[in-house]
């Protein structure tokens, strides 16, 4: 028997809902109002999941509500979508046709829900995000600084330096207090700390951007940093493996790390002195040891959740 799906391509001010295989389309507004008019459209459509893709953002409000609601929710990948319905030869786009597709391609992937986040891992991640804002702010502050030729353009950039860095150590206090306010979170602190140059900074970008570490296996939670090579083989070819996709926040800040822990680790820097003995190009090395250092956390993680389960 056919799941009953609600395709839901998010904009703004928009959310444009198609019900498969029934066919019923309908428009709502992306606020509480259009929200739960949708939520009752897919009660008396019997619809047993709603898929929407990530938008930026404009969808975390929708989904959010709609599990409130009691509708099981679900994200799909954008690109994903756009490269089935091409397949599919659906070259047109607009937001009808769009929701259409999603639901088309939730129902062909046999998507399953996705389960809202904690409220402490919502406030991390923002929490997180806006850090992440103000570093770069102060980056792009610092050099204009440095760049400046009068006194009064160099006053002016120094109160809004004192200001980022205020908002830095504010957002960092923050982190840190959510963080060893949940049991869990603490313990998994201390064992990604416990490798040197694995420092606060790092440990919330992983709790807040990689949520599933320690949960899923090394494979997955290397595919999910976007850190697993892509098999690229046909017939005798066995062609250059990259790497591609995934989420660019966890993989930036472990590139770094990376290279940090390498200097103090054994077993890092034993792996990283074969690659580069063995002639690999820098750009490889530099992936591989990443894909290590995050293998090795995920390790940690999946033993400190088993201590923690164990203890309560």
């Amino acid at each position: 028997m056919n799941r009953i799906i609600c395709g839901v391509d998010v904009s703004k001010d928009w959310l444009d809902a198609h019900i498969r295989p029934a066919g019923v389309f309908q428009r709502f507004g992306n606020d509480a109002a259009g929200i739960g008019a949708l939520a009752e459209l897919c009660r008396a459509h019997g619809v047993v999941l709603v898929v929407m893709e990530a938008s930026g953002g404009y969808e975390r409000t929708a989904f959010l509500l709609l599990w409130e609601l009691g509708i099981a929710c679900a994200l799909a990948n954008a690109r994903s979508v756009r490269h089935f319905a091409e397949a599919m030869g659906r070259m047109e786009k607009t937001d009808r046709i769009d929701a259409g597709v999603i639901a088309h391609y939730a129902a062909v992937k046999s998507i399953t829900p996705t389960p809202p986040p904690q409220a402490a891992q919502v406030r991390l991640s923002a929490l997180v995000a806006r850090l992440s804002q103000v570093t770069g702010d102060l980056v792009v502050q610092k050099q204009r600084r440095h760049a400046a030729r009068d006194e009064e353009s160099r006053a002016s950039l120094d109160e809004v330096i004192a200001l980022l860095l205020r908002q830095s150590r504010t957002l960092e206090g923050e982190i840190a207090s959510l963080i060893d306010d949940d049991p869990l979170w603490a313990r998994l602190d201390a064992a990604f700390r416990s490798i040197k140059g694995v420092a606060a900074r790092t440990v919330a970008r992983l709790m807040a951007q990689l949520p599933e570490i320690g949960l899923v296996s090394n494979k997955a939670i290397a595919k999910l940093a976007g850190l697993a090579p892509i098999a690229n083989d046909s017939g005798k070819r066995t062609g250059h493996r990259p790497v591609r996709g995934g989420r660019s926040g966890p993989r930036g800040i472990l590139f770094l790390v990376a290279q940090i822990a390498a200097r103090y680790d054994p077993h890092l820097s034993s792996f990283q002195q074969r690659l580069q003995s063995a002639g690999k190009p820098k750009m490889v090395i530099r992936i591989a040891l990443a894909r290590k250092l995050l293998v090795i956390l995920n390790a940690k993680a999946r033993d400190a959740r088993k201590e923690f389960a164990s203890a309560t």
